[in-house]
């Protein structure tokens, strides 16, 4: 019965953790709680000794003198400086007057918007929050079906985890051991692909369904052609020199992932304070929202290496892998069943908690697996990375725990109902779902840019 119950122990510590889950407990305590629990349990089982205790610590203290691992506070900081410069929202009004004769211009032009600032923040939740601040009461105002305007806003907000510099994109680098300039090199088809897939969706659905986005009306005749000209370039240039300093100098080589985020950062808090956006408390409160995110992502971190580390030890690695051999397949159906573990996963756990849990289990799984023609074996690791990236962007849009829905209901109009959000978002899960296919057929998407810069 002892032997029965060791073996089942990674399982009743999963099981544990999924409970915690449901009680809305703060998850970086519920994971740190649990491997803390189940590491005396093992002690009393025999299958854990307490000087491995000790060995969190230097796993934690590996988290804080990785250097690569500072570019996240940093880029946090960013994106809170831009959302406080009104960059936004004069890159808003620049796309629309460029979009303003085509059908569903205003969300063709939040999509762009979405991609933009992806890649110059990679922050999702400030993303979704300023987006609907802007962008929803003026798609509503214009006449757009509030399904489309809802879903528009929510999937174009989680482009950021996908384009670089994505933070998603440096914990993945750094947990899986693998080059971060390759892997942003990576995964930008994909995330342009991605963004083609919404905005075909919405100038279809525009185009079918007569009334759902209406066109913007025409300017005024007698407009001054400096006054337009001055609109494009107040609202594109200060987001492209962004992305060049950021964006260029990774993948140039120029600079490591790091510098290029302090570049970033430092060029925010310079347009902030051109702006003048730099008064009235503005910098400290700014400082204050970014280190609250930054110390919710660290603890997180802390406690998915705790639990990984005990799961691990208590012999979880064997239970995963029993069951893959159990199952009898070959290297895709573990590439699709670990996909679609994680998809589900997104319905209950927020995206950094997935990535947190499963990566150290299912990335060892996965490494070795060999696709014959289909993929160097080199490459599978960053096709993998890539796979996980835009299957985690379901987990911000699938209820119960989708964030970017509670983000929106909670800055939306009173009008606004969370039945008219789940219906907006359906058609977009299905393109990234839809995304995640083509990427995994066709992993020239992946590895073309990568291999053109760095290799060949």
């Amino acid at each position: 019965m002892t032997d029965l119950i060791i073996d089942l122990l990674p399982l009743f510590m999963f099981l544990t953790l999924m409970g915690l889950v449901f009680t809305s407990y703060p998850i970086g305590f519920a994971l740190g709680g649990t491997a803390i629990l189940f590491g005396f349990i093992g002690m009393g089982l025999d299958v854990f000794s307490y000087p491995e205790f000790f060995v969190f610590v230097p796993r934690v203290w590996s988290i804080a003198e990785n250097l690569q691992i500072i570019a996240v506070p940093l880029f946090v900081f960013m994106g809170v400086m831009l959302e406080r410069s009104r960059i936004a929202q004069d890159l808003l009004e620049a796309l629309q007057m460029l979009l303003r004769p085509v059908p569903g211009g205003m969300a063709l032009a939040v999509t762009l918007m979405g991609v933009i600032f992806a890649a110059i923040t990679g922050v999702v939740g400030a993303s979704v929050i300023m987006l609907t601040l802007i962008a929803l009461p003026t798609m509503l105002k214009a006449g757009y079906r509030p399904s489309l305007a809802l879903g528009t806003i929510a999937a174009s907000s989680t482009l950021g985890i996908l384009i670089p510099p994505s933070i998603l994109i440096v914990f993945l680098s750094e947990m899986m051991q693998i080059s971060f300039g390759y892997l942003f090199a990576a995964v930008i088809w994909p995330g342009l692909l991605l963004s083609g897939l919404y905005l075909l969706y919405i100038a279809g659905y525009a185009f079918l369904v007569k009334g759902a986005a209406p066109r913007l009306p025409p300017p005024p005749k007698d407009r001054d052609p400096r006054e337009f000209w001055g609109v494009l370039a107040r609202g594109i240039v200060p987001p492209a020199i962004l992305i060049f300093l950021v964006m260029g100098s990774v993948l140039s080589g120029l600079a490591t992932i790091t510098e290029s985020a302090a570049v970033g950062a430092g060029g925010a808090l310079l347009l902030a304070w051109l702006r003048g956006n730099l008064r009235d408390g503005r910098l400290r409160e700014s400082l204050h929202r970014s280190a609250m995110t930054v110390g919710m992502i660290f603890v997180l971190f802390i406690g998915a290496t705790s639990f990984a580390f005990v799961f691990r030890i208590l012999g979880g690695d064997e239970i995963v892998y029993l069951l893959i051999d159990a199952a009898q397949l070959d290297a895709w159906g573990i590439l699709i069943m670990v996909i679609a573990l994680i998809f589900l996963m997104g319905f209950f756990f927020d995206v950094l908690e997935i990535m947190l849990i499963a990566i150290p289990i299912f990335g060892p799984i996965v490494a070795p697996l060999d696709f014959g023609p289909h993929i160097a074996q080199g490459d599978v690791l960053y096709w993998f990375a890539v796979l996980v990236a835009i299957t985690l962007q379901t987990s911000f849009l699938t209820p119960p725990m989708g964030l970017s829905l509670f983000y929106i209901k909670g800055v939306a109009p009173a009008s606004i109902t969370m039945r008219q959000i789940y219906v907006g978002i359906v058609p977009f899960v299905i393109l990234q779902m839809l995304c995640v296919a083509i990427v995994m057929a066709e992993p020239e998407l992946v590895t073309a840019l990568p291999h053109w810069l760095f290799i060949d």
